[in-house]
């Protein structure tokens, strides 16, 4: 299937911008996974070097799809546990306006999401109880309260918005959150993600070959798909403001014909009798 795709455009900024960031470096060839074989371009002092042909082609094909499921209203969560991910997912996710996950990505967070909205209600209680200075608790009580909501803001703080799943799953390392990618493809739910030499790519929807260890790597993989879902938010958002506006004509057009329509007493009487005219013929 691979070799009947269209070839997408590369600029060699492209390819250079992915090379200075390190994206073609992979892991060591003892490590790597057999199912990566078409994605390595050839193999250097005992390292693989990713094919950045398909590490392009991976970006576009994401690009593409995340434009259309954002423009059609469908919301993305972007996961990144990994030390060197954190920062740039949470700054990515910011900027396109989608929930992210930094920390440990709690078990059930998709498929049991009932019991991860109970723990978003009680980090909601803490929070009004903490910010309440009219009930006097102690020290211990407010230690307590305050350690209790850290660690659940610190896991669900990027899902608390989120109330309903998510149309695509962004993961940097399928490796390290394999269970957020687990979740996702047992509800059918899109994966993309960075895969490096040791990953298997069969596991994601839309593989980007990549490094996965890199900050840079990921930064400049990661801004990309960021670009498109904020192209695809605009798209949606430009639409519905055109769909709103023909409403609104459609409904003033109704209103002025029944208006038309709608004769009051008043003008009935003030227009003059007109007797009824005889038939042609008679």
């Amino acid at each position: 299937m691979r070799n009947n795709e269209r070839k997408p455009e590369m600029s060699g900024l492209q390819i250079k911008e992915l090379i200075e960031a390190g994206v073609h470096f992979g892991h060591r060839s003892s490590r790597w996974h057999p199912a990566m074989a078409p994605y390595i371009h050839q193999k250097h002092n005992k390292n693989h070097v990713i094919d950045l042909r398909q590490t392009v082609r991976g970006i576009v094909r994401a690009k593409h799809f995340l434009e259309h499921i954002v423009e059609a209203g469908h919301e993305v969560v972007f996961v990144g546990t990994k030390s060197q991910a954190r920062e740039v997912v949470r700054e990515q996710s910011g900027r396109c306006g989608m929930h992210f996950c930094v920390h440990r990505w709690l078990g059930g967070t998709l498929t049991n999401y009932q019991t991860i909205r109970s723990r978003l209600r009680r980090l909601e209680e803490l929070e009004k109880d903490l910010a309440d200075e009219s009930v006097v608790r102690t020290k211990k009580e407010l230690s307590k309260m305050e350690r209790e909501r850290r660690k659940i803001f610190r896991n669900l703080e990027g899902v608390r918005n989120m109330n309903r799943l998510p149309g695509a799953l962004i993961a940097v390392d399928i490796r390290r959150d394999e269970i957020a990618v687990k979740e996702a493809r047992g509800l059918n739910i899109p994966i993309i993600s960075i895969v490096d030499t040791d990953c298997d790519p069969n596991l994601v929807d839309l593989p980007i070959p990549g490094n996965d260890d890199a900050y840079r790597s990921i930064e400049v993989i990661l801004s990309q798909l960021a670009d498109s879902i904020i192209a695809g938010k605009d798209k949606l958002q430009a639409r519905q403001q055109e769909e709103a506006a023909k409403k609104a004509s459609d409904e003033e057009r109704a209103s002025k014909k029944e208006k038309e329509r709608t004769v009051s007493p008043e003008e009935a009487r003030s227009k003059p009798y007109t007797p009824p005219q005889p038939a042609p013929g008679v």
